[in-house]
């Protein structure tokens, strides 16, 4: 939920990601890229015991014990249910203000324990990882452009950046942008909502370290591996969840998905149609 700080110090990308082997792996990135994202779009039902295994887990590393879960149909259902817990403007309130009084809401130990993961599986990574460092080309530190994958490739876009773009950028599109922020702002009718994790739809980070990690660009320790098992358990198991330190509310997935594909993309990235989510009570965020 809140990302790593960003390094501004980035270094040139290593030249032997640019090698004929790059053709075959972003291949096999592709190939993986939709699958997590086949998983971020599922409407199968919650998988629940999974799911309370999982955020057990997470919930132990940060020194609590397992919560009472509670499940509810849509994300609608929940807001009831979590009023109390802290707006994801009260958690960046207390990063800039770490001095404040009283003891930090769990979902602030929570947003540290992820952001710390994500910035541990980043120095793992054999090249410079784009999602902390901005990979620049020329003595002019420009921005690599962004091209259909294989044209990226024969240009001399770094196998790193190519695949930051085409599994990282592209699924948080299709995901956030493209599903969970129109359903969040739909859900922000009424006023500020709580903080929460997106289960599925969380799966843009997770996929991206993922894949790293099965092309061999990326290697882990034992302890990093095994937190990022739990948050993959989660984006393949359930929906949102937000969590409390006695009770955590967990969202079965949508019975409905309908998504249209972005025009002008080309990694698969979609968008929810009109009308296209409709959760198992029901609920159409998106009728309007």
């Amino acid at each position: 939920m809140i990302a790593p700080p960003r390094r501004h110090d980035a270094a040139e990308p290593k030249a032997d990601l640019r090698d004929e082997s790059a053709y075959g792996l972003w291949q096999k990135a592709a190939d993986i890229r939709r699958k997590w994202l086949a998983y971020g779009l599922s409407t199968r039902p919650a998988d629940r015991r999974t799911a309370e295994h999982h955020l057990t887990r997470i919930y132990a590393r940060i020194l609590r014990p397992r919560p009472r879960f509670l499940w509810v149909d849509s994300p609608a259902q929940a807001i009831p249910l979590v009023t109390g817990l802290p707006t994801l403007e009260a958690l960046y309130a207390r990063i800039r203000d770490p001095r404040q009084r009283g003891t930090p809401p769990l979902a602030s130990d929570l947003a540290m324990v992820a952001a710390k993961l994500r910035g541990r599986l980043s120095s793992g990574v054999a090249h410079t990882d784009p999602e902390l460092s901005p990979v620049r080309r020329g003595k002019n530190k420009e921005p690599w452009p962004e091209l259909p994958p294989l044209k990226a490739l024969d240009a001399g876009v770094p196998l790193g950046v190519v695949l930051h773009q085409g599994v990282r950028v592209a699924l948080h599109r299709s995901l956030a942008h493209g599903f969970r922020i129109p359903v969040r702002t739909t859900l922000a009718g009424g006023g500020p909502v709580p903080a929460c994790w997106y289960g599925q739809q969380d799966a843009a980070w997770v996929a991206y370290y993922d894949t790293l990690h099965r092309l061999g660009l990326a290697s882990y320790g034992p302890d990093e591996l095994d937190q990022l098992g739990d948050w993959a358990a989660l984006a393949r198991s359930c929906g949102w969840w937000w969590p409390g330190e006695d009770v955590c509310v967990v969202v079965d997935r949508p019975e409905l998905v309908l998504t249209d594909p972005v025009p002008g993309t080309w990694h698969d990235e979609v968008r929810l149609r009109r009308g296209g989510v409709r959760y198992r009570d029901g609920w159409h965020p998106l009728l309007a």
